[in-house]
């Protein structure tokens, strides 16, 4: 989850930052057991407090195409402040995000303004297990009987509805959604002639998961990039840690990605990918106006240091409490 700013939730201040056509998986993880689901714990006071407290995740953008050809390109069917995505295909749709507890029918209202129908989705997929982007699976699961894939490491949080080391904190608890495929490490699929590639980058949460694509654009391909986030967000780096691990995750992120340049960059929230300068130059006619390689490799070092100055903060606060 990535906030920033601090918002009053429930009485305490929380700061944050900033059946299915077939699917062809390159290396086909075990379908996971049947397990029984957590109950959803989340009130409407709950959702009506995230509301008031973060407006930019529930500000309407009208959904539109970021890039591609009608067919198998990419559309754009989330908020100012909460980026979801929708990929159409003959066979069955790709949807990745589900945005908050209470905003899969936003997306599936999205999905029909631009002439589909969201009963159609195939597979859904997940950046990670943040209620700000897991919070709308399982109704859109619910709606499309889709196929849910996504990391192990995120596995648990998603079918328990919770944020993994801030399990007593019901403020941000998520609907629980049933993982169909689980996986570890690198993971590929094709649907509808498109392929999907997943790369775990743990650290923000311990199964972030950052999706990759090739998209056509005036007879040219380019590469895709949905990076999952690397912001410290509400994580305890230290004393205890929000999961085991979780300081050499962040580095070993920050390490696989430091020589990535895709040609188009997205994310989860808008203000990562610079989102509002580039949709101006879309609609002024410039259809390529989110392409630009050397836009992820900025975002990256500035989180790497970001990363840095957030661990010092925390241990230096840790140590002071523990020498009192």
């Amino acid at each position: 989850m990535d906030i920033f700013n601090r918002i009053f939730v429930c009485g305490s201040l929380v700061s944050l930052i900033a059946c299915v056509p077939t699917v062809e998986a390159a290396e086909e993880p075990p379908t996971a057991p049947e397990t029984k689901l957590a109950p959803n714990k989340i009130s409407a006071e709950t959702m009506a407090k995230w509301r008031a407290g973060v407006p930019s995740w529930y500000a309407p953008v009208e959904p539109f195409r970021i890039i591609g050809n009608e067919k198998n390109g990419i559309y754009f069917v989330g908020t100012e402040g909460l980026a979801m995505y929708f990929i159409p295909t003959d066979e069955g749709h790709i949807v990745l995000d589900g945005g908050m507890p209470d905003q899969g029918s936003y997306v599936a209202e999205a999905i029909r303004k631009l002439g589909y129908d969201p009963e159609d989705i195939a597979v859904l997929i997940n950046s990670h297990a943040h209620l700000d982007h897991s919070g709308g699976l399982a109704e859109l699961k619910e709606l499309s009987g889709a196929t849910v894939m996504a990391s192990e490491g995120d596995r648990s949080a998603l079918e328990g509805g919770f944020y993994l080391g801030s399990e007593q904190d019901t403020n941000l608890n998520a609907p629980p959604v049933k993982v169909n495929i689980p996986f570890s490490g690198g993971f590929s699929f094709e649907h509808g002639g498109v392929a999907m590639t997943a790369k775990v980058t743990p650290g923000h949460s311990r199964g972030c998961t950052s999706w990759t694509m090739n998209v056509e654009q005036d007879g040219k391909n380019h590469e895709v990039l949905f990076f999952c986030s690397a912001t410290v967000a509400a994580n305890r780096l230290v004393g205890p840690p929000q999961y085991e691990g979780i300081v050499a995750d962040y580095r070993k992120t920050f390490a696989m990605t430091k020589d990535w340049k895709p040609d188009v960059f997205l994310s989860n929230h808008p203000q990562f990918f610079g989102f509002k300068a580039k949709r101006e130059k879309l609609l002024a006619g410039d259809p390529l106006a989110f392409v630009g390689n050397e836009d992820f490799p900025k975002f990256i070092a500035k989180m790497a240091v970001d990363f840095e100055t957030g661990l010092e903060k925390q241990s230096l606060k840790h140590n002071a409490i523990m020498s009192e």
